[in-house]
């Protein structure tokens, strides 16, 4: 039987460390939102009362479809500016006709509670960031919490996205008690694709394609990390196809698995960076 790796306890655990350190502080999020994205406000409602529950002020900023560029990186270094924010967020994805990196970048360096500025990604590069993007983070704890050691493993990840996939190579392939593994980074366009995923001991996929990973790609009892999710007829499926997880020694379901890691994790970075910015003071 596999055994299904469920991010529930997970984030519960990390949730309540959150809880535990925010007490007597005051912590605040920041959350813009562009737009009327129907999934994006179904995952902005879970940050907002996630964050409330741990005793973090979360504020919402809903602007118009139509915002521009400039206003929203307005918006942005109000905030930066704004001593009772501790760190913020822009859910992505953003309108079409706003310019992404431009919004991003516009985020100060230390409130960046997705860790997705440049300095931030470069810090994680060199190994010596003190907050990482939630997901690849959330990964990692998942994989710490059922002892699933990284350490001397061959790691496919097949997605090099930044928010995903290019951060989580860099944290697994780091000298620390969550790295030390070795990390093929593969892509829809790696050629003969299974090649590389069918030699690792764990395999990652992060495409954003709803059943995209069949079992070939698979290697029996490999520990397999199913990242995407997507609503389809009415219910929540994954970039792995079904008949996968019976060849896994280990999945994560859809849903259930990593998404609510992503939501604790953030709250968790926010944690960081007002230690950080505590130390700084």
């Amino acid at each position: 039987m596999s055994q299904v790796l469920r991010g529930a306890p997970v984030a519960q655990k990390i949730l309540s460390e959150v809880a535990e350190y925010a007490k007597g502080k005051s912590l605040r999020l920041d959350v813009i939102l562009v737009g009327h994205h129907e999934a994006s406000q179904i995952y902005v409602s879970h940050k907002l009362r996630q964050a409330e529950r741990v005793g973090i002020k979360a504020v919402l900023h809903h602007l118009p479809e139509g915002t521009t560029t400039r206003e929203v990186v307005d918006l942005i270094q109000h905030l930066n500016e704004t001593p009772e924010v501790t760190g913020m967020i822009v859910q992505l994805p953003l309108p079409a006709h706003l310019s992404e990196q431009r919004v991003l970048d516009a985020i100060a360096p230390h409130k960046d509670a997705d860790a997705l500025h440049p300095h931030n990604l470069g810090l994680l590069a060199q190994g010596r960031a003190l907050w990482a993007p939630a997901t690849p983070w959330g990964i990692i704890e998942l994989l710490l919490y059922y002892d699933i050691s990284p350490e001397g493993r061959h790691v496919a990840i097949v997605g090099r996205g930044r928010l995903v996939g290019t951060p989580l190579a860099l944290l697994l392939s780091r000298a620390a008690h969550y790295g030390n593994s070795t990390v093929t980074l593969c892509h829809s366009r790696t050629d003969n694709l299974y090649a590389y995923t069918r030699q690792a001991d764990i395999v990652v996929v992060a495409v954003g394609r709803p059943h995209w990973f069949g079992p070939e790609g698979l290697k029996p009892g490999a520990v397999l990390i199913d990242v995407g999710i997507h609503r389809e007829g009415g219910r929540l499926i994954g970039d792995v196809q079904t008949e996968t997880l019976s060849k896994a020694g280990a999945y994560t379901p859809v849903p259930g698995g990593v998404g609510p890691l992503t939501v604790a994790c953030l709250l968790s970075n926010l944690c960081r960076l007002h230690r950080a910015g505590s130390s700084i003071q």
